[in-house]
């Protein structure tokens, strides 16, 4: 088992995040541009969504503007796209990444990385990956899933976009990484200070959202 803090700070751009555990979801954003950088966390009915913390300086909203939490049913969804809402008009967390596939940001063609917690504690991971970054379109999608029985107290499943960064970004490659899972507070702080944007924080069900634009 890997310390999660540890891992954030040695590492300046893992992009987006999911780190499930024991009655703890963490997810988080970062981003290099100033578009991606432009962004909250705002509660809806059902979860969160991000929005553009200026909207007069919002530019392409197609991959940035999205709901990264979700209810389905007595589940919890979780992802970094739009993919959220695709996998819950399916009804079904399977079918929904079945239907999807990378994002189209060529030459990075970024993961989409997805999770489903159920009520029994019990999750999967998703990760929807390019298999020829060489190539104009990213060739085939590259689908893993990791299912979970539920974790031990104070152990948690870490999957991230990417590997660190790079031109184009290294996608995350192998199984999640088993990692603590610290306080929210912690995991904020160790996210570096020039890229984080925003974290969702779910501990036993109380949510806490921190935004970078906000002053968090």
């Amino acid at each position: 088992m890997q310390d999660l803090l540890e891992l954030l700070r040695n590492n300046p751009y893992p992009g987006r995040g999911i780190v499930v555990g024991r009655g703890r979801v963490y997810y988080w954003i970062m981003g290099r541009s100033s578009n991606s950088r432009n962004r909250v966390f705002t509660k809806t009915e059902d979860g969160i969504m991000t929005e553009a913390h200026d909207p007069s300086k919002l530019e392409d909203p197609s991959l940035i503007i999205y709901h990264p939490v979700r209810t389905m049913g007595d589940a919890l969804v979780v992802t970094n796209g739009d993919q959220t809402d695709t996998i819950v008009e399916k009804n079904s967390f399977r079918d929904g990444c079945m239907a999807r596939k990378f994002e189209p940001d060529g030459p990075n063609f970024t993961p989409r990385i997805s999770c489903i917690v159920n009520a029994d504690g019990s999750f999967e991971l998703s990760i929807l990956k390019a298999e020829d970054h060489g190539s104009a379109d990213g060739g085939r999608c590259v689908r893993e899933f990791f299912s979970y029985e539920g974790a031990d107290e104070g152990h948690g499943y870490f999957i991230s976009t990417y590997q660190g960064d790079g031109n184009p970004l290294p996608s995350f490659a192998g199984e999640p990484v088993e990692v603590t899972m610290p306080e929210p507070d912690d995991v904020w702080a160790a996210l570096n200070a020039d890229n984080k944007v925003s974290l969702y924080a779910n501990v036993a069900g109380d949510v806490r959202l921190f935004n970078k634009n906000l002053g968090d």
